[in-house]
């Protein structure tokens, strides 16, 4: 049935939404977007590695489990066999070290992103800008270094919320100093996202890593992230 005209006697094209493809998990089967799931990538050589952004050329296979979980399959053999399975051979190198090098590219990727809105101009740091700019409505993301005292969070977080903002900023995974390296600036310690969508560019981006890492741990310390799945979870499977 078409649809009807409306007052100007045009007619609404209503478009379906768009097929987001889905992705299935070698461990335990369960399915996910490219976004939530991690991609693992085999080499030429037959060498397995993380390829967190999903563009290395080449098979793919993917995983939805946390660190833990993945270091348990891979220590048992299960990780081997279920990647075997998917990328139809047996000539695999798995790196004993598997789950450290994904939390170290799923870190790099958040310090990237971070430093790419730096970059763009979406970011800005130091205490008075974000302050008025929080009390203005105008930040979307507040974020804290490990290291930042109390009272200068507390200070933050109450124009935060004055401006309509959540009850409080994220504590960033690590101190001021990697930070500040991040956004090739100096002795950062608060930081905010005044654009939303870099707001939830980052805020994705921290979530993947700081859920592979320890997914009982929400990103601000509270309520726990949405996480991938935990070691008691997971099951040999194939995509």
């Amino acid at each position: 049935m078409r649809n009807p005209p409306n007052e100007s006697g045009e007619r609404l094209i209503e478009k379906p939404d768009a097929y987001v493809p889905e992705r299935t998990c070698v461990l335990t089967r369960s399915k996910g977007t490219r976004d939530s799931l991690i991609r693992l990538a085999l080499g030429p050589d037959g060498d397995v590695g993380p390829d967190v952004r999903a563009r290395a050329p080449g098979r793919g296979a993917w995983i939805s489990v946390d660190r833990s979980a993945l270091d348990t399959a891979n220590a048992k053999g299960k990780l081997k066999a279920a990647l075997a399975r998917a990328f139809k051979t047996t000539e695999l190198n798995i790196p004993a070290d598997l789950g450290e090098r994904v939390e170290r590219a799923l870190r790099q990727a958040a310090l990237d992103r971070l430093g790419l809105e730096a970059r763009g101009g979406t970011l800005i740091n130091g205490a008075e800008r974000i302050e008025t700019a929080a009390r203005a409505g105008k930040v979307h993301l507040l974020i804290h270094a490990a290291d930042a005292r109390e009272d200068g969070r507390r200070t933050l977080d109450q124009a935060w919320r004055m401006g309509g903002g959540e009850p409080r900023g994220m504590i960033f995974p690590e101190d001021r100093t990697i930070l500040s390296m991040a956004l090739g600036r100096e002795n950062v310690v608060h930081v905010a996202l005044t654009d939303p969508a870099a707001a939830s560019r980052v805020s994705h981006a921290l979530a993947r890593w700081r859920a592979f890492t320890d997914p009982r741990t929400g990103l601000d310390g509270g309520e726990p992230a949405s996480a991938p799945g935990s070691a008691a979870e997971y099951d040999e499977g194939i995509e």
